[in-house]
Formats: C-alpha cells, structure tokens, sequence
C-alpha cells in the first residue's frame, strides 16, 4: 500500500502520518486490507522529525508544483492521495495569485498527473466551510445540508469549490475514486498561529492557557463551527477507507460540527481556567477577520457524515480537557476537572 500526502508537515499532514504509521492494516476502495508499505510527504517545509525517522516515510521537499512537473514523485505506484497542501483563507483573500497557484493550479496539475497513470487511486481533497457564504442580499439556511447550494464569499472558499468540482469530475470521468470531505475549523491546534482567518479559534484557548495574552478579534455573537484533531482524523479515515458503494456521490461530504459562539469559548475557558486565564483575552475586532469568519456557517444538518459513522465533538470543555491532557508541557495553569 502507498500512500501520498501533500502538505505533509503541516499539522493536520502530519497528525494524519503519524496514525496511518500506526494502522497495522488499511483497506483502500474495498481491496483487500494491507500494510502500509510507503507514505510519501511532500511540502515546502521539511518534515518532523519522528517522521523523518521511520523507514516507511519518503519525504520530497519542495514546490508541488515542481516536483509533479518534473516527475519526481512516483505517482505511477500510489494507491491514495489525502491533497492537504493549500494556502489558507486570510493569505488567500490578501494574495490572489498565490491562493490561485497553490490551491487551483496546483490541485489540477496533480489532477492532470494523476490521469495519465495506469492506477485509479483514492483521492481524498479535505475541503472547507468557507465554499459557502451569505451573497449580497441573500442570507444563509439556519442549518447546512450536504445539498445546499455554496456560495463562497471569499477567494479561499471560491478555489476550494473549484478544486470540488474538479476532483467531482476527474472521478465521474473514472480517473479517480474522488471523495470530496468539506471540514471545520479545528480547535485546538497546538503550536503557533498561521495566516488562517479562523487561526484565533485555536489561539483564543491555547495562548491562555500557556499564560500569554490572546486577541479575538470577532464579536462574542459570533457563531462558529469546530472540531478536534481526533473527529477531523476521523473523517479523513472515513474518506480514505469508505468503498465508492459507502461513500456515495463524489459531491462534498459535511463533516459533524460543534456548533457554538466565540463567547461560549470564553465562558468555557473561564469555567475550566478561571477567571485570571480568561481575562488574558483581549476582544479587538477586526473588521476583514470578522467579514470573512462571519460569512462561513455554523450550523449543519450532516446526514450523509452521520450515515457514514461520523458524530461531532460533544463540548468546548471537552476540547480543551484533550488539549491540555496531550499537551501539558504547553499549559501553565490548572484545569478544574
């Protein structure tokens, strides 16, 4: 079994390396189950280092774009692609060409590339919430369906649908087996922020707890979608291992979402924390931060997710009682339990 991975360092890449390393077992498009014999990792960035360690792990270091054109990854022998590699929402909505380079151009050269092989992979594209949007003069449904037409008003949400239709595409065409996964904000992640607009759902909670001055910059109302890194992982497995039969149509899949406001955050923070912890947030809205989170949904009727076995985090509390209980290395306070 050979599997790829684009964006291969980055959280989310990484964290899903690291479980398919432990898999001893992984059955693709209803094959029969194998071992994982070779996880090939590609991005920008060097890979960790306990991934660089393991003997099954090939990394290519570089633009994707590069190492597809050139040839050098050896596309002829996978047997799945989970395509994380992207530029996220605020670099999007700053940069144009960049978004377009690296969430467009690139996924269709992978696309293109991927066509012309002998095998028909799994290709799993994790997609986001932002492809839908209140238009001008139009308001959201008060809960999202895996039917509800999107409407993404931004260039990050805009380049993530195109890519859906795409890999719709390619899969309707018989190159690939598509699954399309559509995933929410993930919170906690640790670490530092990145350049997502949504990157303070995680900063809100996390920079506090380690002692540190946190600035949110949306209103408390402000309705948001979450998930952990373990329903997130969840569901890529869910895409990853469902046959085309259980699966579905290649149109997108919602992930489960924990529905709840950013002052609901803070309540939560301070019922665990304490009141010291949650007075280091400091609630300074930012108008373009705030125009593009707001535009996103927060609430979700999943029922092909929950036909799928998929179910979303139960609380805030709970998010943060995980976080802390993998990370205390990064938690300077006491939890109440």
């Amino acid at each position: 079994m050979h599997i790829l991975i684009t964006g291969g360092s980055g959280f989310l890449g990484a964290s899903l390396a690291r479980e398919l390393l432990k898999k001893p077992l992984i059955r693709i498009e209803g094959r029969y189950p194998a071992p994982l014999s070779t996880l090939f990792l590609t991005d920008l960035h060097k890979i960790p280092d306990d991934l660089a360690a393991e003997s099954r792990v090939i990394p290519f270091i570089g633009d994707l774009n590069e190492l597809i054109t050139s040839k050098t990854l050896p596309l002829n022998k996978i047997d799945a692609v989970i395509h994380l590699s992207a530029a996220v929402s605020a670099e999007c909505e700053a940069n144009l060409d960049l978004g377009l380079q690296s969430n467009l151009l690139v996924s269709l050269n992978l696309l293109q590339a991927i066509r012309h092989q002998s095998q028909r992979p799994v290709f799993v594209f994790p997609s986001s919430v932002a492809v839908y949007g209140a238009s001008p003069g139009h308001s959201l449904p008060s809960k999202i369906s895996d039917i509800d037409q999107p409407t993404p008003q931004s260039s990050y949400g805009i380049q993530k649908l195109m890519v859906e239709q795409l890999v719709a595409d390619f899969s309707r065409k018989g190159f690939i087996h598509g699954r399309n996964i559509r995933l929410m904000t993930v919170s906690i992640r640790p670490g530092k922020p990145n350049g997502a607009a949504s990157s303070f759902l995680s900063g809100m909670l996390r920079e506090p707890l380690a002692g540190q001055n946190s600035v949110v910059p949306v209103p408390p109302e402000t309705r948001v979608a979450l998930s952990s890194l373990d329903k997130t992982l969840e569901g890529l497995f869910c895409a990853l291992e469902s046959p085309s039969l259980i699966w579905g149509a290649p149109t997108a899949v919602n992930l489960p979402a924990l529905s709840t406001t950013v002052g609901e955050m803070a309540e939560a923070l301070q019922e665990l924390a304490g009141k010291e912890v949650a007075n280091l947030l400091q609630w300074k809205v930012d108008p373009q931060v705030h125009a593009i989170v707001s535009s996103w949904p927060s609430q979700f009727s999943h029922l092909r997710a929950s036909q799928l076995g998929l179910n979303p985090d139960s609380s805030v509390e709970d998010l943060i009682r995980t976080y802390v209980m993998r990370h205390p290395q990064a938690v300077s306070c006491s939890i109440r339990k």
